[in-house]
């Protein structure tokens, strides 16, 4: 029957300064095809050019990625200031109704970084600014100096909840990630749990309480070197066999029309 499909939202950048484009990180292909088992498929994150209904017909899995610009704060209830930094309302537009669908239909979602915060402001949470500006904290943001793999370095722990989600995806209550945030949860959307933190406090790992199906989002980058790091790779292989089961419940939909054609 061909592998699931993944559909991985896009960014919206400018190619030479100039050409208006909209792309995603091959990494997030590569942890797709390599190790979720699917098909990656490129969603433009523009409300002009894409349905959220239209494109869950079509897929079997959402794949929120990381971005530099930052959902805006009057999606929370909250007046933009200079901290807030860069933001865009077009993947707003899409990535905030598409995380409420998935939830509702049971369309397997995983939300990383940007995509990890989509989720919670999309049922209901909101955001810090800066994290690194709040009492005790860490600073979680990607050097702004050094190589690709110097930038995406395992930096710290995360503590997952004893026995919940992510311990027993994992296999354990601790695990090392890289960091590449500024901003983080502040209030937890309706059915948000947090089920692990940095050793600051900080939300990394949440899930859906609730969802009919696989509904998890990480605030660390598990795309990097997700075919060899023990953490990445159960956390794309789970997400890849939710896809495959949501395929063949969406493929049994689907074939009696074809044959009565």
């Amino acid at each position: 029957m061909g592998r699931p499909v993944i559909g991985i939202i896009g960014n919206s950048h400018l190619i030479n300064d100039q050409y208006p484009a909209h792309s995603c990180g091959t990494m997030n292909c590569a942890a797709v095809a390599e190790v979720a088992g699917a098909l990656p498929l490129v969603i433009p994150s523009d409300p002009r050019f894409v349905c959220v209904s239209e494109v869950l017909e079509v897929v079997d899995g959402i794949l929120l990625t990381g971005g530099r610009p930052n959902v805006h704060p009057e999606e929370y209830g909250e007046a933009e200031t200079p901290a807030h930094g860069a933001f865009d309302r077009c993947r707003d537009a899409v990535a905030l109704p598409m995380v409420r669908a998935c939830v509702e239909r049971g369309i397997p979602i995983l939300g990383i970084c940007r995509g990890f915060q989509e989720m919670n402001v999309a049922l209901g949470g909101s955001l810090y600014p800066e994290i690194r500006e709040l009492p005790g904290r860490m600073n979680h943001r990607m050097p702004p100096d050094g190589t690709l793999e110097e930038k995406f370095a395992i930096r710290h722990a995360v503590h997952f909840t004893e026995g919940g989600v992510f311990h027993r995806l994992m296999g354990t209550t601790t695990v090392m990630t890289n960091t590449l945030h500024g901003q983080g949860i502040n209030r937890a959307g309706a059915r948000i749990v947090i089920d692990g933190r940095a050793e600051d406090g900080t939300p990394e790992a949440i899930h859906v309480d609730g969802a009919p199906g696989f509904a998890l989002g990480v605030q660390w980058h598990p795309e990097w070197n997700a075919a060899l790091d023990p953490v990445s790779r159960p956390l794309f292989a789970a997400f890849g066999a939710a896809a495959a089961a949501w395929a063949d419940t969406r493929r049994g939909r689907v074939e009696p029309l074809r044959r009565s054609a």
